[in-house]
């Protein structure tokens, strides 16, 4: 099966930077924000982008981790941080691949649980292909494909890359 470079490792450095510089506006007026990664690559490009924003601005910034079952997203979510730690602060839910809404749905939900000053959504690939009315308030790249490709994002030190097969 061949595979279809869609990002460099340099074009998702890029892209973290302008959604760190673009979350950076949206919340300028927060003292804290929390980025809630999707585990396990949503988490992990929710810590690339705190790195981004702890370079370029004053916020304080704290991660959680979201665990989330993808095959049975109605089952039990569970975070790194409890409802009192990001309860009236702002959130951004940030996950790899948007692709049919549903994880990012259901995960969502769990955090409409809790009062919020503002909730925005960031996706490093957003496939265009809903079946929930869910959107990225903060997209590295849009991506219209088939039902049957699929996008894979590798996070590596060296050599991070989206490819589609």
């Amino acid at each position: 099966m061949s595979k279809n470079i869609i990002l460099t490792h340099q074009e998702i450095n890029h892209k973290i930077k302008r959604i760190a510089y673009q979350i950076y506006e949206t919340f300028v007026d927060n003292e804290e924000v929390v980025l809630a990664g999707i585990a396990p690559n949503g988490f992990v490009f929710a810590e690339k982008i705190a790195q981004e924003l702890q370079a370029i601005s004053n916020l304080k910034i704290s991660l959680c981790e979201v665990q989330i079952d993808k095959q049975k997203p109605e089952s039990a979510v569970h975070t790194s941080l409890t409802k009192e730690e990001y309860s009236n602060k702002g959130l951004i839910l940030v996950d790899d691949v948007l692709n049919s809404g549903t994880t990012l749905i259901y995960a969502v939900r769990h955090f409409l649980d809790v009062p919020l000053s503002k909730f925005k959504t960031a996706v490093l690939v957003d496939r265009n292909h809903k079946k929930y009315p869910v959107k990225a308030d903060f997209k590295g790249i849009s991506l219209s494909t088939s039902l049957l490709e699929h996008v894979h994002v590798v996070f590596d030190e060296k050599d991070s890359h989206a490819y589609l097969n």
